[in-house]
């Protein structure tokens, strides 16, 4: 029973740390639950919820599947593509469009 109230609990602080993100600047939930329109990170946090739920259904009973839930959408979190990317592509973190920056300005020519 604790277990799966721990993990309520650590449920309920990461939907305030949204909510709240989402009031200082509008559409920031909608970037950060981009992930859920991936099928690719879907589907791996759907088999690693799976994978959690029945060793540790096993392990500690019905209150680690809770956890496992939050380690499933940890897992597809983790495996989409680039943060706001519906589709899982776009852009390598860090990347440049030709043209922009000081290594690559058009002025420096």
């Amino acid at each position: 029973m604790i277990l799966a109230l721990t993990a309520a609990v650590a449920a309920a602080l990461l939907v305030c740390r949204l909510a709240l993100r989402e009031r200082a600047a509008p559409g920031t939930a909608r970037r950060a639950l981009a992930f859920t329109r991936d099928r690719r990170a879907v589907a791996a946090g759907l088999l690693a919820g799976l994978l959690l739920a029945g060793l540790g259904w096993r392990a500690a009973g019905p209150g680690a599947l809770a956890w496992a839930g939050l380690a499933a959408v940890l897992v597809a979190a983790l495996t989409s593509g680039s943060p706001g990317s519906a589709d899982g592509e776009g852009p390598a973190p860090g990347a440049r469009a030709a043209g922009t920056g000081p290594e690559g300005s058009r002025d420096q020519e």
